[in-house]
């Protein structure tokens, strides 16, 4: 799950990785506009952007207890053995959808583990510790093997061959990095902890990669440039229940499950 940060004192909005990635899909449903095409394959990509932390659902529904929070585990903190679970988890998802999704989903799995195909310098799996290297491995070397079956099946279709071409299919896994990193920015951290914040390599579809701005207003709108939307001002929601730290051994899955589901919404706007 996601744990928001949160004021001193004041209960922390706990979101579904699922419902994140419902965000996520807000946005690009949203994305395009005169200087940025919409991404090709266009339902795929949305699929995939919507669904694109599936492998989730079975871990959130846990609801286990992090012992230094007393909250549900977050996101950078999972255990390593879920963590490979979820990582398989969600290309195994999409790919029963469509084999273009499941190659953009396995992608997104191995670029987590290592610097996200170079757009990042941070490369996990050197963090890995030594008793999960191995699994690891085994796992990512799937994925790659998963992506080469893929790529095959979707390159013997002359209609869908186009969409593995270099460009065309980085420029999709690039968007799905900013999808899924904006709806973070406002998902990971409270309002009045936001920041002026860059997301850097987003494809306009023109050949050309962006470093967008997001900066916050005092009116709690939030301004994006350069613009990559169509309408002039978007709102996106997630759901997600507010809780407080627990004592150790509290059944947090039955306080999730007995929670009413709230809404955060967010203003975007182009000025």
């Amino acid at each position: 799950m996601i744990v928001q940060s949160a004021p001193p004192g004041a209960p922390h909005f706990i979101i579904r990785q699922v419902d994140h990635t419902r965000t996520s899909g807000q946005l690009a449903r949203a994305f395009g506009n005169a200087a940025f095409s919409p991404p090709v394959p266009h339902d795929l990509v949305i699929y995939t952007v919507e669904h694109h932390d599936e492998g989730w659902a079975a871990i959130d529904a846990l609801c286990e207890q992090s012992p230094s929070t007393g909250l549900p585990y977050h996101l950078t903190e999972t255990p390593l053995p879920y963590l490979i679970q979820t990582s398989q988890g969600s290309p195994d998802f999409n790919e029963q959808y469509h084999p273009f999704c499941g190659l953009l989903s396995s992608m997104h799995t191995y670029g987590l583990y290592n610097g996200r195909y170079g757009l990042s310098d941070f490369i996990f799996v050197d963090k890995i510790p030594a008793e999960y290297q191995h699994a690891v491995k085994v796992m990512l070397a799937r994925e790659l093997e998963r992506q080469n079956r893929l790529r095959e099946m979707i390159w013997a279709d002359p209609v869908s061959r186009p969409w593995i071409e270099h460009q065309a299919l980085f420029d999709n896994y690039k968007l799905l990095q900013f999808f899924d990193t904006l709806a973070l920015y406002f998902q990971m951290t409270h309002a009045e902890a936001r920041t002026q914040t860059r997301f850097q390599n987003v494809p306009d579809g023109k050949g050309s990669d962006h470093t967008i701005t997001i900066t916050p207003l005092s009116d709690g709108t939030y301004v994006l440039s350069p613009w990559v939307f169509e309408t002039e001002t978007l709102e996106i929601v997630v759901e997600g229940r507010y809780m407080v730290p627990q004592p150790p051994g509290t059944d947090l899955k039955a306080i999730f499950a007995s929670t009413p589901s709230q809404k955060q919404v967010y203003r975007l706007t182009c000025n």
